[in-house]
C-alpha cells in the first residue's frame, strides 16, 4: 500500500488528533487565555495548515488488505480510552480546583466538547460502520458520552439510505441556515431514528419493547455516563458533563451540515429516487483537515461504498463530485455566519444543478424538500454495505 515507507510511519499523521489531548491538560491547569487552545487548534491551526499544504488527492488502492491497515485502525480504537480518562479525570479535578473560577471550569468543559465532537463522534463514525462488533460497541461507548447514541441508528438507517430526500433530516435545505437546520435535526432525528428501528424489528417479527431494539442498549450507557457525571462532580459535574455533550453535538451537526448542503438526488416518479452518487457529498481534499478528521471530507466516497476503511477512501474531482472550497474546519466557521455561508456555496450549488441536472428546470420542491417522500424500504436497501455493518 505505501511502497518502502512503513505502515506506521504512514498512518503517522492521522495521529495528529492526540495531540490536542495535552493541549487539553494545559488549558485545565493554566486556566485563562490557554482555554482557547483546543478551539484554536482545531477550528484555526489546521485551516491555516490547509491553506500552506494544500490538497491531497492520492488514492490508495481500495483492495488493500486489512491485515495492512493495523495502525490506521489503531487510531480510532486508541482513542477512545484517551477520551474516556480525559472525560473522568477532568469530571474529578475540574470541581475541585480552587484556581478554575466557574466560568473557567465551563470553558474548560466547552473546549472539551470540542474534542469529543471533532474527534470522539468522528470516529465513532468511523467504528460504527465497521462489522467487528468490538468496533461497534466502541461507536456506542464514544456517543452515550455526548448524550447522542441515537446518531448510529438515525445515520446507518435512515441518512444512509435517504440522503438527499425530504426523509433524511441531516440534508441540509438550499438556503437553509444552520441555526434553523440545528433545532429541526436535534428534534426529527431522535424520533426517525426510532421509527428506523422499530420498523426494523416489524419486520424481523419482534416488538419494539424487545431487548434487540439498541435504544435499550442507547439508554443505559447514557445513565452510566450521567451517573459517573454526577458520581464525580456532583450537580455541577453533571452540568459541565452536559455542557461538554451540547458542544460535541453542535460540532457534529455544523460538519452535517456542511456535508450535504443544498444537494438533493433526482426524483424518479412514485416517490422513487436515484441512487446515492458521488455527486450527493461534497468532497474536500484539504490535506491537514483530513488527517485531523480521518478522511472525513472524502465524503463523497463514504457515501459511495459505506464500509469502506477510512484510508482508502477515494478522492473525486470536480467532474464527479462537488468540492467544497475549504476544509471543514473553515467551512464550519462560514456555516455560523450565514450571509458568508450564502455568497460561499450557494453560487457552488446552482453550478452543481447545472452540471448534473440540466433537464430539472424547476427546483423549487426540491430547495424546500416538497417532492414525495421515498417510501419505506421493503428488504435490504442497495446502500448494503451500512445495513452489515449494522445488523
Amino acid at each position: 500500500m505505501h511502497g518502502t515507507r512503513t505502515a506506521l510511519l504512514a498512518a503517522l499523521p492521522f495521529w495528529l488528533s492526540f495531540l490536542l489531548v495535552p493541549l487539553m491538560w494545559i488549558s485545565v491547569f493554566q486556566g485563562g487565555w490557554t482555554l482557547l487552545l483546543v478551539p484554536l487548534a482545531t477550528w484555526q491551526l489546521f485551516s491555516i495548515r490547509d491553506l500552506v499544504a494544500g490538497l491531497n488527492t492520492k488514492n490508495e488502492d481500495p483492495e488493500t488488505p486489512e491485515a495492512e491497515l493495523f495502525w490506521y485502525r489503531a487510531v480510532t480504537l486508541a482513542w477512545v480510552p484517551v477520551q474516556m480518562a480525559t472525560l473522568f479525570g477532568l469530571l474529578w479535578y475540574v470541581p475541585k480546583a480552587s484556581h478554575l473560577s466557574m466560568v473557567d471550569s465551563w470553558g474548560v468543559f466547552f473546549s472539551f466538547g470540542v474534542l469529543s465532537g471533532t474527534i470522539g463522534i468522528n470516529y465513532s463514525h468511523e467504528l460504527m460502520h465497521q462489522k467487528q462488533r468490538g468496533e461497534r460497541w466502541l461507536a456506542d461507548i464514544l456517543l452515550a458520552s455526548v448524550l447522542y447514541s441515537h446518531f448510529r441508528s438515525e445515520h446507518l438507517l435512515v441518512h444512509h439510505r435517504y440522503v438527499g430526500t425530504p426523509r433524511d433530516a441531516v440534508t441540509a435545505r438550499y438556503n437553509e441556515r444552520f441555526h434553523r437546520f440545528f433545532p429541526r435535526v436535534l428534534k426529527e432525528c431522535v424520533t426517525s431514528s426510532f421509527t428506523a428501528e422499530r420498523e426494523k424489528l416489524i419486520r424481523s417479527g419482534r416488538s419494539v419493547w424487545s431487548f434487540r431494539n439498541p435504544f435499550w442498549k442507547y439508554g443505559l450507557l447514557q445513565i452510566f455516563f450521567l451517573s459517573c457525571a454526577f458520581w464525580f462532580g456532583g450537580l455541577l459535574g453533571v452540568f459541565l458533563f452536559i455542557t461538554q455533550a451540547f458542544v460535541a453535538v453542535w460540532q457534529l451537526e455544523l460538519a452535517n451540515y456542511v456535508e450535504h448542503y443544498g444537494l438533493t438526488r433526482k426524483h424518479l416518479g412514485d416517490g422513487n429516487y436515484e441512487h446515492v452518487l458521488p455527486r450527493h457529498s461534497w468532497n474536500a481534499a484539504h490535506r491537514w483537515s483530513n488527517w485531523l478528521l480521518i478522511n472525513l471530507q472524502r465524503h463523497s466516497d463514504h457515501h459511495y461504498k459505506p464500509s469502506r476503511r477510512f484510508p482508502l477512501l477515494q478522492n473525486y474531482d470536480e467532474l464527479e463530485a462537488p468540492q467544497l472550497p475549504h476544509g471543514y474546519p473553515l467551512m464550519t466557521i462560514f456555516a455560523m455566519i450565514p450571509p458568508l455561508w450564502r455568497r460561499k456555496m450557494n453560487p457552488n450549488v446552482r453550478k452543481w444543478r447545472a452540471m448534473h441536472y440540466p433537464e430539472i428546470t424547476d427546483w423549487e420542491p426540491y430547495k424546500n424538500a416538497q417532492t414525495p417522500i421515498p417510501q419505506l424500504y421493503k428488504k435490504a436497501p442497495p446502500f448494503g454495505g451500512a445495513v452489515r455493518a449494522f445488523s
